[in-house]
């Protein structure tokens, strides 16, 4: 299997630690089958390692996780042995992002750069003086979408009155849901 190095929103390749050797004899790389492949929800996932590691994971994995059925293990199996299903998900991504920041462009969001990755920030200054975590609430009843307070991602519960998007959607979600937040 070649190396995942999907592009960013530039085109410029991903440098994961794993292309490092110095790096990568001492990095733990996790990541989701679903995210990955747009199947969230699946919850199957991966970790890249090397050995000694692996053995140190494994023991505490078995007290973490309960089961991945078979018939998925297949199907990623399968996906990845066909290299296009992974070194074709940059330009994928960058397609739902940039639907996704066109479909908000004429909002009153403040829209932040977005590279490798399927999550976008967004501030609502010109929108509301509310903290995030009272802003997305405020989302999900008035306009029916769901976003993230980016204060839950600090342990002080920091606010910079952001939220995050999630653009691992299929198109019509896409246009549907920035159809909403561009009426608030």
């Amino acid at each position: 299997m070649k190396s995942m190095s999907m592009s960013c929103s530039t085109g410029a390749p991903h440098h994961g630690m794993a292309r490092y050797p110095e790096f990568a004899e001492r990095s733990v790389i996790a990541s989701s089958f679903g995210k990955s492949y747009y199947v969230p929800g699946w919850r199957v996932g991966y970790c890249l390692t090397p050995a000694a590691l692996t053995a140190e994971i494994r023991k505490i994995h078995q007290f973490m996780t309960f089961s991945a059925d078979t018939p998925m293990q297949m199907a990623f199996a399968d996906a990845l042995a066909d290299e296009s299903s992974y070194l074709n998900l940059g330009p994928f991504y960058q397609h739902k992002r940039d639907l996704l920041a066109r479909e908000l462009a004429g909002s009153r969001f403040e829209l932040l750069p977005s590279a490798g990755s399927f999550f976008m920030l967004a501030r609502y200054y010109a929108i509301s003086n509310e903290s995030d975590s009272d802003f997305v609430l405020r989302l999900i009843r008035e306009a029916r979408v769901a976003t993230i307070p980016l204060s839950a991602f600090y342990t002080d519960g920091t606010d910079n009155r952001l939220i995050r998007l999630s653009f691992a959607k299929d198109d019509d979600t896409l246009i549907e849901g920035a159809r909403r937040l561009c009426s608030i």
